[in-house]
């Protein structure tokens, strides 16, 4: 223990402000775990799942190669969490979190995690909406409380965001809301995500609820926006305190950086994310995002996003950056400390480290 806190402190640590859950536990986790439902029978609903998917993928190699092969749109790509989510249930969910931390501290030298996912869609898929808030309830409470049981080994500063969905009905992502407001001990923000097609179908009742957590609940609120040329909504920026990527804004839409800059909204930015889901094809592209933003005095902090579907580890985000020419020695500490910066609940000062030019 000793040891892991020496290598730890002594080393430049960080803030990973944009990581989904579903994406963040690696491929061998989740393979031994279905391995061990298809024997214990312990919930039915999650060992039929199990089972399927472990037919269709029998060997590890062949779940690998799903969860991480790139796709041509953000829609295929986030089919990948429809796998992942139902076995992230409320008996499940704190193993889950127990790896994810214990990675997240021993290779990545994370300090403060924001880890978001949606709570509905870790309980029952036949549960009445009715009884849905309970289950909702318990597992933000035994996420909370995985968090703090591994904290004394691996001591990070963990907060949750809970996601509405684009898909889901406007009276289950108000639920959300509802939730996330009830629990402001155990949550920081409410964030929105989901396939840009549904953002189109259901735009008005998606402002909705956004206005509802900022204005009525007071919540702060983080949401997937501008991340391909399919999801640009300028009029939901005013509700965000930060933006979920956010690339489209300098690419596309350079003239609302001006008004981002003087919201000090900052972009979550998650660079593989981008190569995975087709919507760049270059390190170049994503050089341009950068210099906009530095130029006009938006806050850019580099996240991972799913990062065991990327193989990609926050440290490594940040140094494809820089050999790549993305960033420099310079950019590249701003962008580390914007994470500290614009973190929700982040309660100390930003470690410094010199001589990094």
């Amino acid at each position: 223990m000793l040891e892991r806190m020496a290598m730890h402190t002594g080393s430049r640590t960080y803030a990973e402000l944009h990581l989904h859950l579903g994406g963040a536990v690696l491929p061998r986790i989740l393979y031994s775990f279905m391995q061990k439902a298809r024997q214990a029978r312990t919930d039915a609903e999650r060992t039929a799942h199990a089972v399927e998917i472990l037919r269709k993928y029998p060997t590890y190699e062949k779940w690998e190669r799903r969860l991480t092969r790139p796709s041509d749109s953000l829609t295929k790509y986030l089919e990948a969490h429809k796998l992942v989510e139902p076995l992230q249930g409320i008996d499940s969910i704190a193993y889950m979190v127990n790896r994810l931390l214990r990675g997240c501290y021993v290779f990545e030298h994370i300090d403060y995690l924001e880890l978001r996912y949606n709570p509905f869609f870790r309980i029952p898929k036949k549960t009445h909406e009715a009884d849905a808030r309970q289950l909702m309830v318990e597992v933000v409470q035994t996420v909370a409380a995985a968090a703090a049981a591994t904290h004394r080994e691996y001591p990070i500063q963990f907060t949750q965001i809970l996601c509405m969905d684009s898909r889901l009905p406007k009276s289950v992502n108000m639920n959300i809301v509802d939730l996330a407001a009830e629990l402001k001990g155990e949550v920081a923000a409410i964030d929105l995500a989901g396939p840009d097609e549904a953002y189109f179908d259901n735009i008005e009742d998606l402002t909705a609820c956004l206005k509802y957590a900022k204005e009525t609940k007071g919540l702060r609120v983080t949401c997937h926006l501008f991340e391909t040329a399919g999801a640009m909504f300028p009029d939901l920026l005013p509700y965000c305190d930060r933006i979920g990527h956010g690339l489209q804004i300098p690419l596309r839409m350079p003239k609302l950086l001006p008004q981002l800059a003087r919201r000090k909204q900052c972009l979550e930015l998650c660079p593989t994310t981008y190569f995975r889901t087709g919507t760049l094809k270059s390190y170049g592209e994503l050089r341009t995002v950068f210099q906009q933003c530095f130029d006009v005095g938006v806050d850019i902090a580099i996240c991972t996003d799913n990062s065991a579907f990327h193989g990609v580890r926050l440290p490594l985000e940040f140094e494809r950056l820089l050999t790549h020419g993305v960033i420099d020695f310079k950019e590249m500490e701003i962008c580390r400390q914007n994470a500290f910066k614009h973190a929700f609940r982040w309660p100390g000062t930003i470690e410094r480290r010199t001589n990094l030019a």
